[in-house]
């Protein structure tokens, strides 16, 4: 693993991010940013966050989505967390280290407006819009996103193809 730079308190923890897709298999992203570090910029991002004590794959996902969404699925909704990752990124006054696997949720509506009524404080500053993408955009964007590596390793997710990505230091 790459060396973890010494800049900030570290947490552990393990964590579900989500492809959403709807009726027509465009993605849900957030456009980010981390008010306490301007200059990380703005990003694209999955949707997730930190599975709690107890809790499933499919449990954090569900929740984490009517959360930071207002998105209500079923787990037959919820595809297969084949995509696993660990990454590195600062966020507010800590250096965050996950264990994440990545899964997909298929929506019954086109394009449903998110409603994040439910988020958390920090969401709520850190998440300033979202969008709509098509799969080719993503992969072609030279946006950033977190992963950093969406672009490269969507269309295979998709696809089925287990994925078991190389640490990402993402800032």
């Amino acid at each position: 693993m790459t060396e973890l730079p010494r800049d900030l308190p570290v947490i552990e923890r393990t964590a579900v991010r989500l492809v959403v897709r709807d009726r027509n298999g465009l993605i849900l992203l957030f456009h980010t940013r981390d008010p306490e570090h301007p200059r990380l910029g703005t990003w694209w991002e999955l949707p997730g966050g930190g599975v709690d004590p107890g809790e499933t794959y499919p449990q954090t996902a569900l929740r984490e989505l009517r959360e930071e969404t207002g998105f209500v699925v079923t787990a037959a909704q919820l595809g297969p967390p084949t995509w696993r990752r660990r990454a590195s990124f600062i966020h507010r006054r800590l250096r965050h280290v996950q264990d994440e696997v990545v899964l997909t949720v298929r929506l019954d509506a086109a394009a449903p407006d998110v409603d994040g009524a439910d988020r958390l404080d920090y969401e709520v500053e850190d998440y300033f819009g979202f969008r709509w993408w098509p799969v080719e955009e993503i992969v072609t964007s030279t946006a950033r996103f977190y992963p950093g590596r969406l672009p490269a390793l969507l269309t295979a997710f998709l696809a089925g193809e287990r994925i078991d990505e190389p640490f990402e230091l993402w800032s």
